[in-house]
Parts: C-alpha cells; structure tokens; sequence
C-alpha cells in the first residue's frame, strides 16, 4: 500500500507519517514551502523524518502564490506572530490553506496510485482554522471521489482528527517518534520562541504527559 502523507516537520505531521508507517504504508512524504517565517527549519525537519522513515519519495512543492495572497503572519512578516489566545482566527491561519494542499496532494496520489492521503488535522485545529474541521474534510473526501479518476480510489485518512495534542504525542511516544528532530514554532528557525501558539500547544502536551520537550527554546 502507499500513501501521501503531508509532513510539515511539525510533531503532529511527524507522528501522523510513522502512524501510516505503522499501518503498513510506503510513505511518499509530501512537503510543501510556501514562504513561511521557518521554511528552513521545516524542510530540513521534513527530510529527516522522511529519510527515517525509509520513505519512498520526497516530494516538494513551492506554493509561493501564498505569499503574494497575503493576510497571514506566517508568510507576511509585516504582520506579527500572535502569541497564544484561544479566542478568533489567529493572524497565523493561510486563508484556505488546506483545500490548496489536499488538491496538490491528490493529484500526486492519483498519479502514483496511491490508496491514502494522510493529513494531520486534530481538535485543537478547529476554533481558529476552519479547513481542519471534520466537516471539511467530509467535504474534500467528496471532491475527490467525484473529480478523480483514481484506480484505486484514494481514502482521505484523518486520524488525528478527533485527538488533542496530548493523544498525538501518546501515540508519537509510543511509535518511536524522534520528536528532537520535529519543529513546531511559527517565528524563529533556531531557539523555539516559546510563545507562539504553536509553541503553546507544543510544550502544553509535554507537560500534560510530565515530560520534557527536547528542542532548544529561548525562554
């Protein structure tokens, strides 16, 4: 069986890639720059987790159109990284980001004849990111049954979807996950900031199962 699977370099992309591992899957790992403040640090994280995952192509696609379209902090650096808050859509969000990369990535799919596409959507995604919400992904998985002539057919796999951060790393943990070679933060591409959102939920999961997370942070 083979798969696509979207790995950003983050820790839930990571676990995501080595669950489908674990599911019996060859990994096409599909990684994607699109201007971000730690495109570095995310393609190198990327490429590492591939290479130990044995997977069986690295695919990247530069999506530079994002930064031209603007309105997020991630590819807009006149725009400021917000530090954690539960409320309203975070400056971080790309406006329909995830619709644009599960397009590229069922194309790739369909071209390899891949059964599943593996994306790492989780509960805690949903009140500032619309596309990761179940509902959507409903949606994309009738899309690309209805506009694909994909044999065989290509599953939408989610499995994530109804976890926290936590249960991710539970999982993580439990499949050997090198969580020192993922990176989670929004602003920088050495020291962690540690006040991003994204840092937030990171060390949040950490802490919540009395450990210690293995990258380097500022604070």
């Amino acid at each position: 069986m083979r798969a696509v699977c979207l790995l950003s370099g983050g820790m839930d992309s990571a676990t995501l890639a080595y669950a489908a591992k674990d599911m019996g899957y060859d990994i096409i790992a599909l990684h994607f720059a699109y201007g971000q403040r730690t495109e570095k640090r995310e393609r190198a994280c990327a490429r590492t987790i591939a290479c130990m995952l044995d997977a069986a192509e690295f695919v990247e696609i530069g999506l530079e159109h994002f930064k031209k379209i603007g309105s997020s902090s991630l590819t807009d650096e006149s725009i400021p990284i917000d530090e954690y808050t539960e409320k309203g859509v975070p400056a971080t969000y790309v406006p329909f980001r995830n619709a644009n990369l599960l397009a590229i990535a069922t194309s790739l799919a369909e071209a390899r004849r891949a059964e599943a596409i593996f994306i790492g959507v989780q509960t805690g995604d949903y009140p500032g990111y619309p596309d990761c919400r179940p509902e959507f992904i409903e949606a994309f998985q009738h899309a690309i049954d209805l506009g694909t002539a994909a044999d065989p057919p290509i599953t939408l796999m989610t499995p994530f979807v109804r976890m926290t951060k936590a249960d991710i790393l539970r999982v993580g943990l439990r499949l050997g996950v090198p969580y020192e070679e993922t990176w989670s933060c929004y602003q920088n591409n050495d020291r962690a900031c540690g006040v991003c959102s994204s840092c937030h939920y990171r060390q949040t999961a950490f802490r919540e199962l009395g450990l210690c997370d293995p990258i380097a942070y500022e604070d």
